[in-house]
């Protein structure tokens, strides 16, 4: 039997000081010891055994948080481990007391092809594995070839296309040999909904940015693009998914989705629910009113959706505990969960044939506040996300 954690972590904009990320922001020093700072901490706190960062834009200033967690857990590890020198070294109450140092862990990052100069950063991701990488890990960003989207008019004929050549953000893919088995993990960023607006050629900035001459239906348009390039970037991950579920590997993706749990784009990654019965439904080539699928055509179909269905971490320890909220995003009187931990039906405890199981769901969301409030401390420094982390439970291979 192997326990171990996965956790994702969106930093808020990881980058070395006096170094120009987004047009007018950068850390100074100072702020910048600060941040380095808290994420150690949040790092050591959670001690996870694999991590998915998100908002990286240098790899240096993730491996510098890294290693100060490190201090600090050993500096923890020689005053909190029990041993014969300390007064309560037969009260272990703890199942896992210990830090584990990330020293020979094995750490994948993915730049974002669109990174540019001061002022125009781009963040990218990674991953961080105690366990290692079994393989090459992967990054999938600019699509060869692109994806086209076609639409139709509502009464026939073509209506164009949407074509996507470059994800605003990489995906990482990687595989981490855990308890004997080896687990496919994608890390994700999607496209955030803030509005994608267009600059014309010459202009310093897009007119709908000047909210001195507010433009309500140019700023719509620009949620629309944004919305609809977050879930063709999510239809992009559902299909290395599905590949990935199609050699049966287990999966697991977690990051920052942008959006909640029952959000279109989310439903996109995790596959469709299936119908309880289908039986009573009428076939896609029915001849007559009441031609239906049959039982066994109804025992198909449901195995067909839920062998690619992924499960939410959240939803399952929800469904075990007493918690009734979690959240990992606060802002504007909206508290939602946008950060995700999603699974194959290999981790889930109502499959027979599981191979492992989700024992608890820790979030760390106490830094965060309400920006509806304006007294409410503005989080530069530290995440505007809560930390998710399940903890799991491998069966021992056959």
């Amino acid at each position: 039997m192997t326990e171990f954690t996965i956790s994702s972590f969106n930093v808020k904009n990881l980058i070395g000081a006096e170094k120009e990320y987004y047009r007018f922001e950068e850390y100074t020093p100072e702020e910048f010891a600060w941040k380095q700072d808290w994420l150690a901490d949040q790092v050591m706190t959670m001690d996870a055994d694999i991590v998915g960062f998100q908002e990286i834009f240098e790899e240096e200033a993730l491996r510098e948080v890294i290693a100060e967690a490190d201090v600090r857990g050993i500096a923890s590890n020689e005053a909190s481990v029990p041993d014969r020198s300390k007064r309560y070294a037969r009260k272990a109450i703890f199942r896992k007391l210990a830090y584990a140092p990330y020293s020979d862990a094995a750490l994948a990052f993915a730049p974002n092809l669109s990174d540019s100069g001061p002022g125009e950063r781009r963040p990218g991701l990674a991953i961080l594995s105690r366990f290692g990488f079994s393989s090459e890990p992967e990054v999938i960003q600019q699509l060869d070839p692109p994806l086209q989207i076609p639409f139709h008019h509502l009464g026939g004929g073509g209506a164009g296309n949407y074509t996507v050549k470059r994800l605003s953000r990489p995906l990482l893919k990687v595989r981490i040999p855990v308890g004997g088995r080896v687990i496919t993990v994608f890390n994700c960023h999607l496209k955030s909904k803030l509005g994608e607006f267009i600059r014309p050629h010459g202009e310093r900035y897009s007119p709908e940015v000047d909210l001195l001459h507010y433009d309500p239906e140019g700023r719509a348009m620009g949620s629309l693009r944004a919305g609809l390039r977050r879930m063709a970037e999510a239809w992009v991950l559902r299909k290395l998914i599905v590949e990935e579920l199609n050699h049966g590997h287990p999966v697991m993706v977690l990051g920052d989705f942008n959006d909640s749990e029952n959000a279109v784009s989310t439903e996109i990654i995790t596959g469709e629910a299936p119908f309880r019965n289908y039986a009573w439904m009428r076939r896609h080539n029915a001849e007559a009113a009441n031609d239906r699928y049959s039982k066994e055509e109804a025992k198909q179909i449901k195995e067909s959706v839920e062998r690619v269905r992924l499960h939410s971490a959240e939803r399952l320890f929800v469904r075990k505990s007493l918690r009734d909220m979690v959240y990992t995003s606060a802002f504007g009187g909206v508290f939602e969960s946008i950060d995700q931990i999603m699974m194959s039906r290999h981790f889930h405890p109502d499959y027979e044939k599981r191979i492992g199981e989700m024992e608890y769901f820790s979030v760390f969301n106490d830094h965060l506040t309400d920006g509806s409030h304006p007294e409410a401390p503005y989080n530069k420094l530290a995440s505007d996300h809560g930390q998710i982390m399940a903890h799991f439970r491998m069966n021992d291979p056959d």
